[in-house]
């Protein structure tokens, strides 16, 4: 079984030549911005947006050149999206054989997924755009022949991200893999762009402190719509299972007014999971 595309055409170009114009641009944009000192960090994951390339592809950039740069080999990727369609279980990991890609089929990892107390399935992830759009950019970044495991989460809360960062720790020390967790997310919805940051910032400061709970409950005071938020707490919690001082870095801000001015925007944030 092979999950087709379905964001291709609309999230991001549907041919690979088309793919690396818009890699260049936005690698020819950014490449002043991106610091070499990031390559240097042992990485755990990263928080990364989901939206159309032409506006998100600017914040994700900076997250995989670290990858590229590290030429590090990893068995598995491990991505980590919320549910927007509603299909599917509370928790679902994508029983496919293959991902569909304009760089080439991805193997899900059976091995792996079969092993996770998670239940199985394809509907979840069917027409799921949030995990499709950071292939291109794994396939592109990451220079390894890496294998797919694809967790959807439509119940949003502590106790399920706590639940799935445990049950990942829990196999990845059975089947000793190397793996890199991608936590799919976008911030702020169709907000002004300074009342957008306020509340980011404000959630963020807890991330950043690897905060669970006041995490949460910050988003939820606020109901600031941030679309993968248990994602985020997943990695905030698996970060901390693997290692008792975790760290992270914001890699770059910004919002889709930065591409076409308005007054309703998207925000996008990517950020680095690291331990020293």
């Amino acid at each position: 079984m092979i999950r087709k595309n379905i964001a291709e055409g609309r999230f991001y170009p549907e041919s690979r030549d088309k793919l690396e114009e818009i890699f260049n641009k936005i690698e020819e944009k950014e490449k002043d911005k991106f610091n070499e000192i990031d390559i240097k960090k042992n990485v755990i994951g990263g928080v990364v947006p989901h939206a159309g390339f032409i506006y998100s592809g600017y914040e994700a950039y900076h997250f995989f050149k670290i990858l590229e740069l590290q030429n590090k080999k990893y068995d598995t990727v491990i991505l980590i999206n919320p549910n927007h369609t509603g299909y599917g279980n509370e928790i679902e990991v994508d029983f496919n054989d293959y991902w569909e890609s304009s760089y080439g089929n991805i193997e899900i990892d059976k091995e792996f997924s079969e092993k996770l107390n998670i239940a199985k399935g394809i509907i979840a992830s069917k027409y799921e755009h949030s995990g499709e759009v950071e292939i291109p950019f794994l396939k592109k970044y990451l220079n390894s022949d890496f294998k797919l495991v694809n967790i959807i989460i439509l119940n949003q809360n502590p106790k399920n991200a706590k639940f799935i960062a445990e049950e990942i720790f829990r196999v990845k020390n059975i089947l000793k893999k190397e793996i890199l967790i991608i936590a799919s997310s976008d911030f702020s919805h169709y907000v002004n762009p300074k009342y957008g940051k306020e509340n980011d910032d404000y959630v963020l400061k807890k991330i950043l402190e690897f905060d669970l709970n006041e995490t949460y409950n910050r988003i939820i005071e606020r109901k600031v719509s941030i679309c993968g938020y248990a994602p985020i707490m997943t990695l905030m919690e698996y970060s901390k299972l693997i290692t008792k001082n975790p760290k992270s870095k914001i890699l770059r801000q910004g919002h889709s007014g930065e591409v076409y001015p308005s007054n309703e925007v998207v925000d996008y944030v990517s950020i680095l999971f690291y331990k020293e």
